[in-house]
């Protein structure tokens, strides 16, 4: 099955969202915004509920769960390294946040569960899934640090808007049509897993004739 790679500026648009298929790879340039925090998550449900401002505007954001490191450097914030961390942690969260913030544009690892496939759905959105244990890439393609909200909480949690030239190649695990790339994988498992199943046992079968 071939493979379309797209170069795409971000925050990516619903429009540009649609042309999106699970499976295709996207490459990123532009504005991201980036949290590894289920504290932050929690704020941000809270804050779109009038809570609290948001300490950043985030309609119609691109936002990832990728954890970061960031130290200020003379007047400005460095970010040292990222990576992505496990997204199902926030699937009670994500499809308030989807809906609220109109987010074209998530992604970590992991994927995300079925009420957040249909969230993404409604508001045009896909699920980018990043390359777990790239911390090296990934953190090479950051340009700027243009943004950190709610700076009173621990850094990988803090909200993260950067500038970045060249992010990827990420996999399109969930599209804005519904498709999901970890749904199909469990379906295929589950075809196959009673075969495997047979086939281990035979296997053993043999060995303990063999023997």
């Amino acid at each position: 099955m071939s493979i379309t790679t797209h170069r795409m500026q971000f925050p990516l648009s619903r429009e540009d969202a649609l042309r999106l298929r699970a499976g295709d790879q996207v490459i990123i340039d532009g504005e991201i915004v980036i949290t590894a925090g289920l504290p932050t998550h929690q704020r941000l449900v809270a804050a779109l509920g009038g809570a609290e401002p948001l300490p950043m505007d985030l309609s119609g954001e691109s936002l990832f769960h990728l954890g970061s490191y960031s130290r200020e450097v003379e007047g400005k914030f460095k970010v040292d390294y990222m990576n992505p961390t496990t997204s199902t942690r926030f699937n009670p969260y994500m499809p308030t946040l989807i809906r609220g913030l109109q987010l074209h544009a998530v992604g970590g690892k992991g994927g995300l569960d079925s009420t957040c496939v249909q969230a993404l759905r409604e508001v045009g959105g896909v699920y980018l899934s990043f390359l777990g244990g790239g911390c090296a890439l990934l953190s090479s393609a950051v340009k700027e640090v243009m943004q950190v909200g709610w700076p009173d909480m621990l850094i990988h949690y803090r909200l993260v808007r950067l500038r970045v030239e060249g992010l990827g190649p990420l996999t399109v695990g969930i599209d804005a049509h519904g498709s999901s790339c970890f749904e199909m994988a469990r379906e295929q498992a589950a075809e196959r897993f009673d075969g495997i199943l047979n086939e281990l046992a035979a296997a053993r079968a043999e060995a303990s004739h063999l023997s």
